[in-house]
């Protein structure tokens, strides 16, 4: 798979969190060739077996990307206008002006999220971020026609196209966490003609930026032994720097805290140091804000693990990743696979160093 070409084509592909179908689709053509088995969830989840070797009852390895993306919903409709209301977590400061695209029943709708003018806002809220209820997106219709093509619920995307910057750097909107989906298709790629003992899943999920529901299900149906969210983390860039952020281009990011089980951290770190991988330790004290969390805990609990992309300007249209970051993380991946093979069947069990 030529990942330059693959990722944009990933990144045009609608899929707000909740209405992820159109994406499931096209991620659904390209993994059904490279697993042995393919299922889509009651939510939406897509899973792709790569099926394991050992004798049954076989141990199962679950990796889960979110394939949602953040957005927008129509609100209200009022004359040529749209009201708006936030899916996901969104930066009200990089919003007016940005292209939006508006996904009716009748076909997508072109527009611009525009703000009311600064002079005309109240006195106490001049000079300052306009937030999400004084924004509208103008789709430069009557207000007839407006009400006759759009319903309150229909979704709304950032319509920023995404561009190669360089050779190796890719920005657009969506890269959390399609940049990890991509990685997944990659790793499928090279577990093909391999060996290896677990079953193992890969799971692009829905709904992580609202309700975890695409993890918290498909891992409470799979039951797995390990369960390993790949998700996007901070890169550094204006205003963030370590240890809050990572390197862009040098690197992955292993997360390390209470969502993250310890044996399956150690083990990947030597995966990564055997096959010289540059990473770096993402000390989580708390939840890590990904799949994981939900993981962790389905049905009896999984040992949980973490593994991100540096990204920088998230949840904004034009999110940034180095596609060096994306092979590498693949290749971990796929790696991570054939070492589980190595370990000993109390490998999982802590002890008194836990």
């Amino acid at each position: 798979m030529n990942l330059s070409s693959f990722l944009p084509e990933l990144l045009r592909q609608p899929g707000l969190s909740g209405y992820e179908a159109p994406v499931c689709d096209f991620l659904a053509a390209h993994w059904k060739p490279l697993a042995d088995e393919l299922q889509v969830s009651p939510v939406g989840t897509l899973t792709a077996l790569h099926r394991g070797t050992a004798p049954e009852p076989r141990k199962r390895l679950l990796f889960a990307a979110h394939m949602d993306t953040i957005g927008m919903m129509v609100s209200k409709v009022e004359g040529e206008f749209l009201y708006i209301a936030p899916i996901g977590g969104l930066d009200s400061r990089v919003l007016p002006g940005q292209q939006v695209m508006v996904f009716t029943e009748g076909g997508a709708l072109p527009g611009v999220l525009t703000a009311t003018p600064d002079r005309l806002l109240p006195e106490t809220m001049r000079g300052k971020p306009v937030p999400l209820t004084h924004m509208l997106v103008d789709v430069g219709l009557t207000a007839r026609q407006v009400a006759r093509r759009v319903r309150v619920g229909d979704g709304v995307t950032f319509a920023q196209a995404p561009q190669m910057l360089g050779e190796e750097t890719i920005m657009g909107p969506g890269l959390d966490n399609r940049a990890s989906v991509a990685a997944f298709t990659l790793a499928l790629e090279a577990l093909q003609g391999r060996t290896h003992g677990w079953d193992v899943y890969f799971a692009a999920t829905v709904q992580e930026e609202e309700t975890l529901g695409g993890a918290k299900t498909i891992a409470y149906e799979l039951r797995p032994d390990v369960a390993v969210a790949v998700d996007v983390t901070f890169a550094e860039g204006p205003g963030v720097q370590p240890p809050y952020g990572f390197p862009l281009g040098e690197g992955i990011a292993l997360g390390f805290g209470p969502n993250i089980h310890p044996k399956v951290h150690e083990t990947i770190k030597a995966v990564a140091d055997r096959l010289e991988i540059p990473c770096k330790v993402d000390y989580l004290p708390m939840h890590s804000g990904t799949d994981a969390m939900a993981l962790q805990v389905a049905g009896a609990g999984a040992a949980a693990m973490v593994v991100s992309i540096p990204l920088r300007y998230m949840h904004t249209p034009v999110e940034m990743v180095s596609l060096k970051d994306i092979r590498r993380a693949a290749r971990l991946l796929a790696e991570f696979v054939v070492a589980l093979d190595e370990q000993g069947e109390d490998w999982l069990t802590l002890g008194d160093e836990a």
